[in-house]
């Protein structure tokens, strides 16, 4: 960070004696003879540190540099008098317009220890604020994830719900179909069963709960080689099988075309056989197929 330097005093030769003590640190040196030629370069450029003389015509350092605090709050104001007017001077300090007073004649290392020491509050003073800038900046993108969060939480919220919905829908129509239906998994287990599935398996009295049960103690080995078959797409037609003692129509279907589910659905129209009860009388009865 290049380092500026400003200094006021109406007496030409302080500032070109400074000017010579000081160069060698490296800083940036601009002068000016009065206040308001102080006022017109900080209006031009970046000073970090300001060296002020008191006896200025016009204005006086501490009037010069209580203008530049409300101004240019963040630079390092120091004042360097040959006159001790303590008064004004300490009231300056305790205002906050003066940082620092040093007495003329001075010493020169003395001197430039403390306009070292001047430099270094004034960077660090930026850094902190830098820092400041960084972690506010942080806090808003944090609000901003959070708020993103709570948003993608909210929809999350409602597609699981409306889902469900979904869900008790699309088990009601399994439910209410006129034909049964038979959900085995990839080992040949029955997951899935409706109704219509119960009464058709309950109407030649064998009451074989459905739910778990293999397969091959349910269907015949001709259908469950059908299933297994590439045979039945589908826009094929159905087959006749004979099913729990009657003769059916049946469609197979593979799934996990339209989700990330396997196995077998088996369709059975029955209705020809059964003797059909209100729906509303029969227990609803499902499954899950995890």
């Amino acid at each position: 960070m290049e380092r500026l330097l400003l200094l006021v005093d109406d007496e030409e030769n302080i500032t070109s004696a400074l000017t010579r003590l000081l160069r060698r640190d490296g800083y940036t040196i601009f002068r000016a003879n009065s206040g308001q030629e102080g006022l017109a370069l900080l209006a031009q450029h970046k000073f970090g540190v300001i060296i002020s003389d008191q006896r200025m015509p016009e204005m006086t350092g501490t009037e010069f540099l209580s203008k530049v605090k409300d101004l240019y709050p963040d630079t390092v104001r120091v004042v360097l008098s040959g006159y001790t007017e303590f008064t004004s001077i300490t009231d300056a300090i305790n205002r906050g317009a003066v940082y620092k007073f040093l007495t003329k004649p001075w010493e020169d290392d003395l001197l430039r220890a403390h306009i070292q020491e001047a430099f270094q509050r004034y960077e660090m003073k930026m850094e902190n604020a830098r820092l400041g800038q960084e972690l506010q900046l942080a806090n808003d993108e944090l609000k901003r994830i959070n708020r993103e969060l709570e948003l993608r939480v909210e929809y999350k919220g409602r597609e699981i719900v409306h889902n469900l919905e979904i869900l008790r829908v699309s088990q009601e129509i399994l439910q209410v179909m006129p034909v049964a239906a038979i959900g085995l998994d990839n080992d040949g287990l029955i997951v899935v069963a409706n109704q219509m599935a119960h009464l058709l398996f309950s109407s030649n009295g064998s009451g074989v709960p459905l739910l778990g049960e293999s397969s091959r103690n349910i269907f015949p080995a001709d259908l469950l080689a059908w299933a297994a078959s590439e045979e039945h797409k589908r826009l094929e037609d159905a087959k006749i099988f004979n099913v729990a003692g009657l003769d059916v129509r049946c469609w197979c279907r593979s799934l996990g075309e339209f989700s990330r589910s396997s196995g077998v659905l088996i369709v059975i129209d029955a209705n020809m056989h059964l003797k059909l009860i209100p729906l509303s009388n029969m227990p609803i009865i499902t499954g899950t197929h995890e």
